[in-house]
């Protein structure tokens, strides 16, 4: 076990308590000053008027002269208040949500009737398609290209390589997606692809071959147009940690040895310029899951993790919204120490500590 590991984990773990209280504290404050929520819309839809409009207010703490609540009788309000737990006071139903939190009950959706924990696990096939193809289609390509571009750095290879993939970085994924549908959708020329979903209304029926080969039919329009923007970032990362270590005097030292440049490349640069994305890869590999693109899922029709917490935003479904922004920060902070711990172990120079990194 590498030294000073234990009171790092200890001191990190114990430092995950206050970010987590003060992001569920800061915006549990947010929403207590927005109107709009819960009670507004059921008040509203009794009334036959909507939706409350595009809040994202938690309490009635907007203040009892809301519109949407007059003409109301003050004891149904008060029990729609009670159906939604609005009728306590904003301290007490904190102090509830973190004791709840603490337990790992996120609660049950206000309008689906399913607890955030089943709706989360529902919508994970997605995300994890995704997430997964996403990952790895990045990785497999840029990695070979930024190595082939570091050592034919200034060639026409490396140029014509590099304004290709900056066209493709300055591509907003929505909008490549939008290209892809009416170029290979149906839209306006060829109809090589499906518009939406995960995989087709006969999918049960179809052989287990034909299942696999329908689900990567489906994935291959959402996936292109999710993977375009990461090959600039990744690929120009790998071809500078790759220079950065070719510049260096041990890999002159190697070649004066009489390596040739098929060694000192994968026998003494690789292991070092890795160095970069591998500690990355633990931050990559979860951020693929949970920050995908929600236009990607909207235009694709992809019920995943991103279009589900933005319709509960949009409906003011909180439950869902603090269960999923409790999820998302956690595993962020656990995404970190991984990669920071990642970091000290693929390089053992490194130390915990304050004396170390």
């Amino acid at each position: 076990m590498h030294p000073g590991l234990v009171p790092y984990l200890i001191k990190r773990l114990l430092l995950m308590i206050p970010t987590l209280l003060g992001v569920l504290t800061l915006t549990f404050v947010v929403v207590q000053f927005v109107p709009g929520g819960p009670v507004e819309q059921m008040v509203l839809e009794l009334k036959g008027g909507g939706a409350a409009g595009i809040g994202s207010g938690e309490s009635s703490g907007a203040g009892s002269n809301y519109r949407g609540r007059q003409g109301i009788e003050e004891k149904n309000l008060a029990e729609i208040r009670a159906l939604y737990g609005f009728d306590k006071p904003p301290l007490e139903r904190y102090i509830d949500m973190l004791i709840r939190f603490a337990k790992f009950d996120l609660g049950k959706s206000y309008y689906q009737h399913q607890t955030v924990w089943d709706l989360v696990i529902s919508k994970l096939p997605v995300s994890v398609s995704i997430g997964l193809w996403t990952f790895f289609i990045s990785y497999l390509i840029s990695i070979p290209l930024g190595i082939a571009k570091a050592v034919r750095d200034g060639s026409r290879f490396d140029i014509v390589s590099s304004l290709v993939i900056l066209v493709g970085y300055a591509i907003p994924g929505f909008v490549m997606g939008v290209l892809l549908l009416v170029v290979f959708g149906g839209g306006s020329f060829l109809q090589l692809f499906p518009l939406r979903g995960l995989v087709s209304d006969n999918w049960e029926s179809l052989s287990w071959a034909g299942k696999v080969m329908d689900y990567l039919w489906h994935m291959v329009l959402p996936i292109t147009a999710s993977v375009i923007g990461n090959f600039a970032m990744i690929t120009m990362l790998t071809k500078n940690s790759f220079l950065e270590e070719i510049r260096k005097q041990y890999v002159t030292t190697a070649r004066a040895k009489g390596l040739n440049e098929n060694q000192v490349l994968w026998k003494h640069v690789f292991r070092n310029a890795m160095l970069p994305l591998l500690t990355g890869f633990p931050a990559a590999f979860i951020g693929a899951f949970f920050a995908g693109s929600l236009l990607i899922e909207t235009l694709f029709s992809l019920d995943g993790l991103g279009l589900m917490s933005f319709e509960a935003v949009m409906r003011r479904d909180y439950p869902v919204v603090f269960g999923t922004l409790y999820i998302f920060t956690l595993i962020g902070l656990f995404t970190k120490l991984i990669s920071d711990i990642a970091y000290v172990l693929v390089d053992p120079r490194i130390q915990f500590g304050s004396e170390g990194s």
